[in-house]
């Protein structure tokens, strides 16, 4: 159960680091990642019906800043996992592009909890305020999500090759 065991993932030349940020022994980073895949988009999702459609905010309540929360503290968390996993690799065009996408990500996820906040906890907004609300709700679901793509796109290549 040594180093042996990662032959195929070849580490840069001569770093005999292996990755603290493990979860029973594997890397954090892709496990984590899933987490993030799956509940950011949802969290986005929610928060453009919270913001539309008032029967599902009745039944959405705190769900929706609840979500956005866990993704704000996991994004940073996954960011940091895949820093410490991208130690072990050489320099690699691949993974750097993927890394400054991901430092894109974490702007729109604390933009995402907060419009969840607002969304959430202004109950009757006048007319123009609410029409803020829904404007900016829609316009970081889709930035949040758009940038969510590029990073995973980028972390794909870097992962299992490719331009």
């Amino acid at each position: 159960m040594g180093s042996t065991q990662h032959s195929a993932i070849e580490p840069g030349a001569g770093r005999s680091r292996t990755s603290s940020m493990t979860i029973h022994g594997l890397p954090a980073h892709p496990l984590l990642v899933h987490a993030v895949v799956v509940l950011l988009p949802l969290a986005a999702l929610a928060l453009v019906l919270h913001a539309t459609w008032p029967a599902a905010r009745l039944r959405l309540g705190l769900v929706t800043p609840l979500l956005a929360l866990v993704v704000l503290v996991l994004v940073p968390v996954t960011m940091h996992a895949g820093d410490d996993l991208a130690q072990r690799f050489g320099v690699n065009p691949l993974i750097e592009r993927h890394r400054q996408l991901a430092h894109q990500l974490l702007p729109w996820t604390i933009a995402l909890f907060v419009a969840t906040v607002a969304v959430w906890g202004w109950r009757r907004p006048p007319r123009w305020v609410r029409l803020l609300l829904v404007g900016a709700a829609v316009v970081v679901a889709v930035g949040t999500t758009v940038t969510l793509i590029r990073v995973g796109d980028a972390g794909a290549r870097a992962t299992w090759g490719g331009a």
